[in-house]
């Protein structure tokens, strides 16, 4: 019996079941004193994740959506905006600003490695006029499993006038993010990550100096606009119709963040990965990441010699249920992606651990059977 789906990509994540039934309670006005308190209240407990004392509206729309509006609001079209990009989300947020109007200069790295912050830093010195209005950069890459160091690609950058806009879509509450005490502008946020609930909301960040720049901000904007966000927020609700039984769950999974604490959610994304990182290079894999520079999120694996990526992949789904991402671009087929992130127990890791093994060694993998799951499984003995 293969039973229910082991779903361990980097979002969508596995839903709790009391963020389940939370979404499942009657439908309530969205003008109305209860979705009032869940709005408030969820507001207050986000930004107590952002480690802000700024501005946070929450969208209606996937991450991307909250990208969008980050460059709708912050940006002016013509405006020089240096991209910092070391996947395919860096290369989206990119896409998003030339789309509307900015002139982008693209600063990549190779997809596997982060971005050097000295390059970055470097850079932005060399603009001495401020002609850069805006530096867009990604915290964690889902698409090859590694973060950057934005805290000290920040501290770096000092006194430069420009916007420091973050895509932090997948890092918020897996990844260490402080957005006040780090100096950030703008934050994005979605979620269907570590917030556990399905796709349909993102978070948007901003302090007062972005605040300023969009008040300047020649750009039309509609549903995106903050400035009707913080307005609807004033009074409890949101401009237009929102997603009110994905507020309901939102409001149940904070309350569940809140019960096991941030620095333990922390940590446990750290455990996750370290976990996974040493049951694979046991299994005699390769990792796509450095050690320090590794995603607590997700974990991205190159397909051993002879063996295509996606062919295992198909097994494990095929013969396990266990979805896994794929690789992107220049990556697809060459690794496979496992998930972390979220609602995943110790024992949800042990069962994909076990069958990557059964999988392995049935495509024809020389492997010593179970040697990576009792990696694991000291591991697990040495946090506990």
């Amino acid at each position: 019996m293969i039973g229910e789906q082991y779903l361990h990509l980097p979002g969508p994540t596995p839903v709790p079941e009391r963020v389940v039934r939370a979404m499942s309670k009657p439908m309530v006005n969205h003008r109305g004193p209860e979705f009032k308190r869940v709005i408030t209240r969820a507001t207050e407990e986000i930004k107590q994740i952002y480690h802000t004392q700024e501005h946070v509206l929450i969208y209606t729309a996937s991450g991307t959506g909250a990208m969008e509006a980050a460059v709708v609001n912050f940006i002016s079209p013509g405006d020089k905006v240096l991209a910092v990009s070391i996947g395919v989300f860096g290369d989206r947020f990119a896409r998003i600003a030339e789309i509307f109007g900015a002139q982008v200069e693209k600063m990549p790295f190779p997809m596997g490695e982060p971005a050097d912050p000295e390059a970055i830093i470097a850079r932005v010195k060399e603009d001495i006029d401020g002609e850069i209005k805006a530096i867009l950069i990604t915290h964690n890459e889902t698409s090859t499993g590694v973060y950057n160091d934005i805290k000290k690609i920040k501290a770096g950058i000092k006194d430069h006038p420009a916007l420091f806009i973050v895509d932090a879509v997948s890092s918020l509450a897996a990844l260490d993010l402080r957005m006040d005490e780090w100096g950030l502008d703008v934050v994005v946020s979605g979620a269907q990550k570590a917030f556990m609930i399905p796709p349909g909301l993102s978070f948007l960040a901003f302090n007062e100096k972005a605040y300023k720049v969009q008040q300047e901000n020649p750009s039309p904007s509609f549903y995106w606009d903050v400035d009707k966000g913080l307005k609807s927020l004033e009074k409890g609700q949101t401009p237009y119709t929102p997603a009110v039984s994905l507020f309901q769950g939102l409001d149940e999974a904070l309350q569940m963040m809140k019960e096991e604490g941030l620095e333990n959610i922390l940590q446990r994304h750290k455990d996750y990965r370290d976990m996974v990182r040493d049951a694979v290079r046991a299994m005699g894999l390769r990792l796509l990441a450095r050690d320090d520079n590794a995603s607590p999120a997700v974990t991205a694996v190159i397909g051993p010699d002879g063996i295509e990526a996606d062919r295992i992949r198909k097994f494990m789904l095929e013969n396990f249920n266990i979805v896994l991402a794929g690789g992107q671009q220049s990556l697809a087929n060459v690794i496979f992606r496992i998930g972390h992130l979220g609602y995943v127990r110790q024992l949800d890791l042990l069962g994909v651990l076990a069958a990557l093994e059964i999988t392995l060694d049935r495509l024809g993998y020389p492997l010593e059977k179970g040697i990576g799951l009792t990696r694991a499984q000291d591991y697990i003995n040495r946090v506990i």
